[in-house]
C-alpha cells in the first residue's frame, strides 16, 4: 500500500483538529474528484510501519481530536489491510480519540462483514457524485454520501447515521 500525504493539522475532515492521511489508489475516478492525484496505486510513498509510527506520534498532541483516513480509497481491497493496521494501532493507543474514514464503497452493500470496521468510529460512505454536490453538507461533498456511526451500525446490523449531522 502507498499513501499520498499526511496533514499534521486538518480542520476540514472531521470534527476538531485532526491528523489526516490520504492513501494512494482509487478505481472509482469520480467526476471532479477533489483529490485526483491519489488515484494511481503506484503514486505517492510506501506505507510502512514507520508511517504508522509517525502518524501515531502526530496524534499524541492533546489538541488533536482524532485521525482521518481518506484517499484515494482506504477500503479498496489493495488498501484494506494497511488501513485496518493503522486503525487498530490508533485505537489501541488512543481509545478516547475518534477515527473517521472516507470511502466510495457502501457500508451495507460492500463492507459490513469486515473485521477491521470495529476500529472505526465514523465512516463517510458513497462515491462523490458531482451532480449532487452540496457545499453546505458537513463532512461530505455530495448529498448521496452518508456519515455513519460505525459502532451503532455494527451492533444494529444496519446503517445508523451519526447523530447531529444534517442529512
Amino acid at each position: 500500500m502507498r499513501y499520498n500525504k499526511i496533514r499534521k493539522m486538518d480542520i476540514s475532515n472531521g470534527p476538531g483538529v485532526r491528523i489526516s492521511i490520504f492513501l494512494q489508489g482509487c478505481t472509482f475516478h469520480c467526476k471532479n474528484c477533489f483529490n485526483p492525484e491519489t488515484h494511481d496505486f503506484n503514486g505517492g510513498k510506501e506505507f510502512t510501519d514507520a508511517t504508522i509510527k509517525r502518524v501515531l506520534e502526530l496524534c499524541e498532541k492533546d489538541y488533536i481530536e482524532g485521525l482521518s483516513i481518506l484517499g484515494g480509497e482506504p477500503m479498496h481491497p489493495k488498501n484494506r489491510e494497511g488501513t485496518f493496521r493503522l486503525a487498530k494501532a490508533f485505537k489501541e493507543k488512543f481509545p478516547e480519540k475518534t477515527l473517521w474514514v472516507w470511502t466510495g464503497f457502501l457500508l451495507d452493500r460492500d463492507l459490513m462483514d469486515l473485521e477491521g470496521l470495529k476500529y472505526i468510529d465514523v465512516l463517510v460512505d458513497g462515491q462523490f457524485v458531482d451532480e449532487l454536490k452540496d457545499y453546505h453538507l458537513s463532512w461530505r461533498g455530495s448529498s448521496n454520501q452518508r456519515v455513519i456511526d460505525v459502532p451503532k451500525s455494527l451492533k444494529a446490523k444496519k446503517v445508523v447515521l451519526l447523530e447531529g449531522v444534517a442529512v
